[in-house]
Formats: structure tokens, C-alpha cells, sequence
């Protein structure tokens, strides 16, 4: 029998909603920031920058020269964030990256990226409308769209990428999202942390000077390898960058809110197409045929 879960939100997300509605409606659209434009992070890894105190993501145990590995995804399983039993599945995971196989992910399984896992991607860009945002992520052509000056409804029916409201807050647009749809490979980063129904995501996008995100960038470079390809940056601009400051509640996993950045440049190259397709070569090395039928379908 098919059933459809249906994930009520809380008195406090639905309070935050009304209150962005009735904030968005007293400000005047000559002060909303324009965030047009290709934006891009160097990072390999998640991309989630921690901050200088305070709980942040789970980061990599693994470390290369200093710096995360990015062969190797071995989540820190001992951050205080974690409840025992998520503790328990990002070791797991970690486990099968040490033994040198790789563990299924969203990213690699070809599956919709929630929030916040879709942050790993380098190449991000919006398109913002009066009424709504639509993201569009450089890989595998995902995309989310977030209503503007809407608050969620009552109830809110799961989907991969949650229901996302958001408003503008002077210079900073604030997203939120809840009902995130709990898939095979439910998870909110690259080292497997999972998430339950009850995950609750704020996102602050803002622009902000070079000279005011040299700390952001600096931990990105001690925490997070850099990718190859995809997406390009200038190191030498010293222009405006886009920060993304989130939180990250889930009663069902974390023990505590917690928070990370990720910092944008602008993209140098062109919007390259990549897109994910199945691999015969599964995770335990075993190589499964491709499906064959038996006669044509026309």
C-alpha cells in the first residue's frame, strides 16, 4: 500500500515565515541586492568553511599535507554535534573510504541533492524574481526554487529539496527550508552524516568585501582540498564575494544547531555541462551488466 508522509512543520518556522512576509512586503525594491551572475568555490570537498568557534560540520579526519583528503572521506565521527547513533554512520562510512572503496552517495548514485549537501557543488548561479529564486548548480543540471514572501504551509509534503521561503533582509537574502525528502542516500554532506524529517535549514546569502572574507577563505584553504575543473576563479580578484552563511538544526540527528560558511567568487570559465550517468562498476568492484532487452521497443 502506498502512503504519503506528510512532515508538519513547528509553530517557530511557520512564525518565521509570517514575520519575512510581513518584513518583505515594508521594503522597497531598490535596496534588494543583485546577485546575478556565475559564482563559483575552489573547494573539491563540501565546501562548508567552520567557524572560528562555536559547532560546526563534521570535517575530514584524513588530512593530506594538512588538508582534508579528498581521496580519502573519513568524517570526524567525535564532533560533539553528532547524536550516537549518526556518530555510528559517519564512521561507517569513513571506514569504507579508508579500505580504499567509495560509499554511495547522492553526488555519485546520479540522485537530487538536498540541502545542504547541494552546497558541495562548485558552480552555483540565481535568478532572482520578484516572486521567487531559482538556483541553478553547475552539475547534473539540479536546480531549486525558493518562493519569495510566502510562508510555508501548514503542512508540507516531502520533496528532495524541501520547501524553501525566503525573504530579503536589507542587504541579505534569507532562505528557509523544511521537509526535505528522506531518499536512500539521505545525507547532509559528503562524509554520509544523514538527516532525519525534522532537518531545518537557514540560508544568508550576502555580498561583502574581499578584505572581510579573508578569514572565510583562509579556513577554506586549511580545511578543504581544491578541485580540478568545473569551475574557475580568479585568486587575485579583490572584488565582492558572495557569502553563504547557513544553520543547520535536526533534533532527529544533531544535538545542537550548527553553523559553517561557504565563500563565493566570481566564475572565470564557462558554464561547463557535466552530467552524471550510470557506472556498471559498483561500489564492491563488482561490474554489472547493462540492460538488454529482448526485443526493440519500435
Amino acid at each position: 500500500m502506498m502512503r504519503t508522509l506528510i512532515v508538519t512543520t513547528t509553530s517557530a518556522t511557520i512564525l518565521f515565515s509570517s514575520a519575512a512576509f510581513t518584513h518583505e512586503s515594508r521594503q522597497g525594491t531598490a535596496s534588494i541586492p543583485d546577485f546575478s551572475g556565475i559564482w563559483a568555490h575552489p573547494s573539491g570537498m563540501s565546501g562548508f568553511e567552520p567557524l572560528p568557534s562555536g559547532p560546526g560540520p563534521v570535517t575530514n579526519r584524513s588530512r593530506r599535507n594538512g588538508v582534508g583528503d579528498s581521496y580519502q572521506w573519513v568524517g570526524d565521527y567525535t564532533n560533539p554535534i553528532l547524536k550516537p547513533q549518526a556518530a555510528v554512520v559517519v564512521k561507517r562510512h569513513g571506514e569504507i573510504s579508508l579500505a580504499g572503496l567509495a560509499y554511495p552517495t547522492p553526488s555519485n548514485h546520479c540522485w537530487p541533492s538536498g540541502v545542504p549537501y547541494i552546497f558541495f557543488q562548485l558552480g552555483m548561479q540565481m535568478l532572482q524574481q520578484p516572486d521567487e529564486i531559482t538556483f541553478l548548480y553547475l552539475r547534473d543540471h539540479e536546480f531549486r526554487h525558493v518562493r519569495l514572501n510566502e510562508p510555508h504551509p501548514a503542512q508540507v509534503t516531502p520533496s528532495w529539496y524541501g520547501d524553501s521561503v525566503g525573504h530579503y533582509e536589507g542587504d541579505t537574502l534569507v532562505i528557509d527550508t523544511v521537509g526535505t525528502k528522506i531518499g536512500p542516500f539521505a545525507m547532509v554532506d559528503m562524509y554520509g552524516t544523514p538527516h532525519s524529517p525534522a532537518l531545518h535549514v537557514v540560508e544568508r546569502y550576502r555580498l561583502i568585501d574581499y578584505e572581510d572574507a579573508k578569514d572565510a577563505l583562509a579556513r577554506n584553504e586549511k580545511e578543504n582540498s581544491r578541485a580540478s575543473g568545473g569551475a574557475e576563479i580568479d585568486p587575485n580578484c579583490r572584488g565582492k564575494v558572495l557569502q553563504l552563511h547557513f544553520t543547520v538544526e535536526d533534533e532527529g540527528v544533531f544535538t545542537m544547531p550548527w553553523t559553517a560558511t561557504i565563500t563565493y567568487r566570481r566564475n572565470m570559465g564557462e558554464w561547463t555541462e557535466l552530467i552524471c550517468s550510470e557506472n556498471p562498476r559498483e561500489f564492491d568492484r563488482k561490474v554489472s551488466a547493462f540492460p538488454r532487452a529482448d526485443k526493440p521497443d519500435f
